[in-house]
């Protein structure tokens, strides 16, 4: 794993929380994007070489709806970016890692991407990610 991408956070509304990372970050959002496949709503800060991603549902079907229904507001994952996602998930899978993909989905701000099952890592959700190229 080269070095963390994200730090995913579930919230209730982006119209609220939106402006108060704004300001918590001293930088402005600077991408919103709807990823209908997981029925939600992202925005994103950069903050040095990593991001925060806001994540909102659309939806009750959506894991951020049921994650918010179980724990409230709060961090969602981390993610970290890899060179190769493929390779990645082939190592982690032999290391003893359950994997929540059998193979890499589109994600948000052009990514590829898969999760580790929180229950073989200490309960943190772990996602790994690629650029899509």
């Amino acid at each position: 794993m080269l070095r963390v991408e994200h730090i995913g956070i579930a919230v209730n509304s982006l119209s609220t929380s939106v402006p108060l990372f704004e300001k918590l970050l001293n930088t402005p959002c600077y991408k919103q994007e709807e990823v209908t496949s997981e029925h939600v709503i992202t925005a994103f800060f950069q903050q040095g070489e990593s991001k925060i991603e806001l994540l909102e549902a659309t939806g009750p079907e959506s894991a951020i709806a049921k994650f918010l229904d179980k724990k409230g507001e709060g961090m969602h994952h981390i993610a970290f970016e890899v060179a190769d996602i493929y390779a990645e998930m082939k190592r982690l899978q032999e290391e003893g890692f359950v994997l929540l993909q059998e193979i890499p989905k589109k994600g948000a701000d052009n990514k590829l991407i898969c999760f580790l099952h929180p229950k073989h890592s200490n309960g943190v959700l772990i996602e790994i990610c690629q650029d899509i190229k």
